[in-house]
């Protein structure tokens, strides 16, 4: 394999892999937390606006997780993702420490990097984002 090869199937594992994380995480807060509960958690978190804020990241994690998977608008959902990200390392976890079996900012900042990747670097050759926007002369050639 070539390194551009090599490159395009990295960042396509990345991108499945992180998407697939965040779309079991938007999941979890409609299904197995409920909305209301996910609310009440973000509340008690001290998640500024929870009652907004709650129904506005799981729909983001879902749909972006989703997205980045199939690599559609992988650079804009990555970058959402990204902040969400940071909200949730900032806002959360960051008093608790590094370690995330103490409530710490491990996993949250891992998701924040390689969403930041994904933003930075485009969904790579095998997505949809390529195939629709990385033609040459493309005007939308800068979400491919």
């Amino acid at each position: 394999m070539n390194k551009s090869t090599l490159t395009n199937t990295a960042l396509t594992v990345l991108r499945v892999i992180v998407g697939f994380i965040f779309a079991a995480h938007g999941w979890q807060k409609f299904n197995e937390f409920t909305i209301t509960g996910t609310q009440a958690a973000f509340g008690k978190m001290g998640v500024p606006a929870a009652d907004m804020v709650a129904p506005i990241v799981a729909t983001l994690e879902l749909v972006g997780g989703i997205a980045l998977i199939a690599g559609v608008l992988a650079r804009v959902f990555a970058a959402l993702l990204a902040l969400d990200m940071l909200g949730a390392l900032f806002l959360v976890h960051a008093p608790a420490g590094l370690f995330a079996d103490k409530g710490g900012y491990e996993l949250v900042l891992a998701l924040a990097a390689a969403a930041a990747a994904v933003a930075l670097t485009g969904a790579g050759r095998i997505s949809v984002d390529a195939a629709v926007f990385g033609r040459k002369g493309s005007r939308l050639g800068v979400l491919a």
